[in-house]
C-alpha cells in the first residue's frame, strides 16, 4: 500500500505539470478520481454555516477558485467553504498558489457544526502559509503550524519541496486511521489518529477542547477563508475502499 500511495503522489504531481487544469485524464478517470470543483461553477460546495455558497469573499476567475483578502481575519469575510457531502477513506489532491504572507488552510474531517462561535469551522487542516512573511510560522511548537503541517499538532518536514511563485500540490492520504501530508510529490506529514497517542496529542492543541477532534469516521473538505488571497484548482479526490 505504502508503494502505491508513493507512486499515486509522484504520478499526481507529474501529471499536474502537464495536464489541461480542472479536467480529469483518461487514465485518471479509469483509475477512479473525481473532480471535486469542476473548475466554472460552485457546485458540489457551499458555506461552512450556510446552505448556500458565499455571496461575497470567493471568486472563480479564468479556472481559479480565489478566496480573496480582507483583513487576515478567520472566516470573516465570505467564510470557509465545504464540500456538499462527507468522505470516508481517499487521496485528495488541490493545487493552491499562495500570494506574498497569506495564511489559508486545506482542511479534512470537518465537522462544520462543531463551531458555533467565532473563527474556522473544525477540523483537521493541511496549512498552507508563507513561512517568510506570515507570523504563524513561527507560533506553536517545533513548527507545527508551518506550511504542509499538521496544524498545530505535526510539523512538515524541514526540507519540504515548495514552489514561491507558483502552484503547489498537497495531497492528503487517508486509510482509516493512517493520514499522510504530501506536498509536491514528498511526503511531509504521516500519523495515525483513534488512538492513545493521538488523544495526547490534541489534548496539548488549540484542539484540546474541541470533543474527539480528529477521531471521526467521516467529514466534509473545506478550503478555508483566513482573510488572504489565495488560489485554488484541480481539486480532485479518489475513494478508497
Amino acid at each position: 500500500m505504502k508503494k502505491y500511495i508513493l507512486a499515486v503522489a509522484i504520478s499526481l504531481f507529474t501529471m499536474s505539470l502537464f495536464a489541461q487544469d480542472n479536467v480529469l485524464t483518461e487514465q485518471e478517470t479509469r483509475d477512479g478520481w473525481k473532480l471535486l470543483w469542476d473548475g466554472k461553477t460552485t457546485e458540489g460546495w457551499k458555506g461552512a454555516r450556510i446552505s448556500t455558497f458565499p455571496s461575497k469573499g470567493w471568486v472563480i476567475e479564468n479556472g481559479i477558485l480565489k478566496v480573496l483578502k480582507s483583513g487576515g481575519g478567520e472566516s470573516t469575510n465570505g467564510g470557509d467553504i465545504v464540500t456538499t457531502r462527507k468522505y470516508k477513506n481517499f487521496i485528495l489532491k488541490v493545487d493552491f498558489k499562495i500570494t506574498e504572507g497569506a495564511n489559508s488552510g486545506i482542511k479534512y474531517f470537518v465537522n462544520p457544526d462543531l463551531n458555533k462561535g467565532e473563527g474556522s469551522a473544525i477540523g483537521c487542516e493541511f496549512q498552507v502559509l508563507d513561512d517568510e512573511k506570515h507570523p504563524d510560522a513561527k507560533l506553536g511548537v517545533k513548527g507545527n503550524r508551518t506550511l504542509g503541517s499538521l496544524y498545530d499538532l505535526i510539523p512538515a518536514s524541514a526540507d519540504k519541496p515548495f514552489i514561491k511563485n507558483g502552484f503547489n500540490t498537497a495531497t492528503v492520504v487517508v486509510i482509516d486511521n493512517k493520514v499522510q501530508h504530501w506536498l509536491n510529490g514528498v511526503k511531509i506529514v504521516e500519523y495515525e489518529r483513534n488512538n492513545q497517542m493521538w488523544n495526547a496529542l490534541v489534548a496539548y492543541s488549540k484542539y484540546a477542547n474541541w470533543p474527539n477532534f480528529g477521531n471521526a469516521p467521516e467529514g466534509n473538505i473545506l478550503l478555508q477563508d483566513h482573510g488572504d488571497e489565495v488560489w485554488f484548482k484541480n481539486v480532485k479526490i479518489k475513494e478508497l475502499k
